[in-house]
């Protein structure tokens, strides 16, 4: 009997071993799918905001030209 349950670890760590090999290498591109997409959100939302600056919103003033232009407006 004990002869049998020698015999039954090194199985048993086999079939984890499988199991575990089968996990490992699962199909994943689903994960990449859904990363991809969110991706291309992101930039399609990048790209409408550079289109709203482009399209005539404010544009912030260089550092010597808004020290000017403050130094006026405090006169």
């Amino acid at each position: 009997m004990a002869a049998l349950a020698w015999l039954l670890i090194p199985l048993i760590a086999v079939v984890g071993a499988a199991i575990w090999a089968g996990w490992a290498s699962r199909n994943r591109t689903i994960g990449d799918v859904a990363e991809l997409a969110g991706y291309a959100r992101f930039r399609d939302a990048m790209a409408k905001s550079h289109a709203d600056v482009d399209s005539g919103m404010e544009r912030p003033e260089p550092a010597a030209a808004a020290s000017a232009s403050l130094a006026q407006r405090t006169q």
